[in-house]
């Protein structure tokens, strides 16, 4: 039997602080005020003083309201019946579907012992040519999306949701606007993707733990979905709205904060989530994407710097588009030279004469003369941001490559492109 504590000492935000015993870290209780019972999560623990953030706010809540610790922490329902189904960042149902409550796992557990996991090996093909092509997603990858406000990655993420080659897609989101979590739901839900994903969101008027359990809550249903052998990918929006939400609570318990007010824990608490990433021996596979858009587009920012020591690489999205420049996937060599025999010359040569069109744009933009290589270069620049860069462009990997031939084909000599002979004899277009 669990004891019930009436009274509260001490009252700070939503962050309410009782004295009891034998409770722990992250555990969840239940506060009954005048408004009713809302769930509180242990956030602090100072030696018989216990800290707990209210999930509906401290609103109604008094010295002498009731507090009952539940003796575990925040659990989610791990079972086939959660694909379709969209859920708050503490596991209530926003679809008006039934709460379920069977088969129910502990979130927030350690990531998988590094001797249980495989050597990063198979591709996932996304149908964007920017990503199959230039920087190819692997399984069991950890990549930030890095971008500023205003930019659509919250689009892009339901692209490569609806055109991933994976088993399932959990989506968690942090901080949305509802307008854009309508926008997501409603574009997986118009394109089939729905039936295949687990949504948990967390929007700007929900409370700010929350948004603390959402990647959570995604990484654990993940998980058991990967034991069970299945391909999952995790995309995550927005993680800087997660790493507020964690100053904000820093603040209201009076911790020493860090760079810039974030806790000094930073690096840690973003490293346990990206650290999920795994491909099992004999089993399936977790995959992560995660959104960090940048305050002032300030890459030492604390959330994209911490970030950037934890993953292997990044995306740039700059103007609507994967910017080629900054963008990396580490771990592409891993699976590229098994695609296709000319998958690593098209991506080296195709960057490597994007890289010279940059260049003569700029000259021309400053009045200098082209010369005849220069205006080859400009014709072939605005070709490879139409058939390559945009982000509606949807073909196939193999198409991709064929498109990126014709498109040298159209622009270039075979001997201008620097390209091995035996690939441009295998693969140049044929003229008619």
């Amino acid at each position: 039997m669990r004891k019930l504590y009436h009274r509260i000492i001490q009252i700070s935000g939503n962050v309410i602080t009782v004295e009891a015993e034998n409770v722990t870290y992250n555990e969840l209780a239940e506060v009954t005020s005048t408004r009713g019972t809302s769930l509180a999560q242990v956030i602090r623990l100072d030696k018989g003083r216990v800290s707990l953030q209210v999930f509906a706010g401290s609103r109604g809540v008094a010295t002498d309201s009731q507090v009952r610790f539940l003796g575990h922490p925040m659990r989610v329902s791990a079972t086939e019946n959660l694909l379709g189904r969209i859920f708050s960042g503490n596991g209530v149902p926003r679809d008006k579907g039934p709460a379920l409550k069977d088969n129910l796992i502990d979130i927030g557990g350690p990531s998988v012992n590094p001797a249980n996991r495989v050597i990063p090996r198979n591709m996932i093909r996304t149908g964007i040519p920017m990503i199959d092509v230039f920087n190819t997603l692997v399984e069991s990858q950890k990549l930030p999306i890095f971008s500023v406000a205003g930019e659509p990655y919250n689009e892009l993420l339901a692209r490569i949701a609806m055109q991933a080659e994976v088993d399932c897609i959990i989506l968690g989101g942090m901080g949305l606007k509802y307008d854009d979590f309508l926008t997501l739901r409603d574009t997986l839900d118009e394109h089939g993707a729905l039936s295949r994903s687990v949504m948990f969101i967390h929007t700007a008027a929900d409370p700010v733990v929350e948004c603390l359990l959402v990647p959570d809550m995604a990484l654990a249903v993940a998980e058991h979905y990967a034991v069970a052998g299945q391909r999952v990918l995790v995309l995550l929006t927005d993680m800087t709205n997660f790493a507020d939400a964690m100053k904000e609570i820093a603040i209201t318990m009076e911790q020493i904060p860090s760079n810039r007010g974030y806790p000094g824990d930073l690096y840690s608490q973003l490293a346990s989530r990206y650290e999920k990433a795994v491909d099992f021996e004999g089993a399936g596979s977790i995959t992560i994407l995660a959104v960090t858009t940048m305050p002032g587009d300030d890459v030492t920012h604390p959330v994209p710097d911490n970030t950037g020591y934890i993953t292997e690489g990044q995306f740039y999205l700059v103007r609507g588009r994967i910017e080629p420049f900054g963008s990396l996937s580490r771990l592409k060599q891993q699976v590229n030279k098994d695609t296709r025999d000319d998958h690593r010359a098209i991506m080296d040569t195709m960057i490597r004469l994007y890289a010279e069109y940059r260049e003569s744009l700029e000259k021309q933009s400053m009045g200098f003369r082209m010369s005849q290589w220069d205006e080859k270069l400009l014709r072939y620049g605005e070709r490879f941001e139409a058939r390559m860069m945009d982000l509606s462009v949807n073909i196939p990997l193999e198409e991709a490559l064929d498109l990126g031939w014709q498109t040298l084909a159209e622009c270039f000599e075979p001997a201008e492109v620097g390209v091995k002979t035996d690939l441009v004899n295998r693969f140049w277009p044929k003229k008619d």
